[in-house]
């Protein structure tokens, strides 16, 4: 009998196993960082940038994680969302600063490990120095509105 449950739970155990190889499995997501696929950065972001959905669907309703890799060099300008921010630093720095309008000086450094929450509506910039990778998790679907509408890299000419 413990042969057979022994045997069960092994099964179990193995069948967890490949399933957790498989990105959304069941209701639940599991990556190691060499399995994240990365893409060009959404439209509604300034070029350069490259995104990783982690979780769920930011053009949709419901919450998802996505991480997004900046160059070096690289700015958001002047910008709010609709929704809640929050947004951890994964490697790099990333300098974010509030208010109405862009002061560098007055930006605060996050570096790995760093994080933020802003509530829908806060206007706030950012930038980088060296090539930085932040997680943004929030409730879809995500949206960017830039101050200045020249800004906003959707309608760049």
């Amino acid at each position: 009998m413990k042969t057979a449950i022994a045997m069960i739970a092994l099964a179990f155990a193995a069948t967890g196993a490949a399933a957790a190889g498989d990105e959304h499995s069941a209701g639940h997501t599991l990556l190691d960082a060499d399995e994240i696929t990365w893409a060009a950065g959404p439209p509604s972001l300034p070029r350069g940038a490259q995104m990783a959905v982690l979780y769920g669907d930011p053009g949709a309703e419901g919450l998802f994680a996505l991480r997004l890799r900046l160059p070096a060099g690289y700015q958001i300008p002047l910008h709010w969302h609709p929704q809640t921010e929050v947004v951890t630093v994964i490697s790099g720095v990333f300098h974010i600063g509030m208010g109405d309008a862009v002061d560098p000086d007055t930006a605060r450094a996050l570096e790995a490990g760093g994080f933020f929450a802003f509530p829908s509506g806060m206007t706030h910039f950012a930038f980088t120095e060296v090539e930085t990778v932040v997680q943004l998790n929030s409730i879809g679907p995500w949206a960017i509105n830039y101050v200045n509408p020249e800004d906003d890299p959707r309608t760049a000419q």
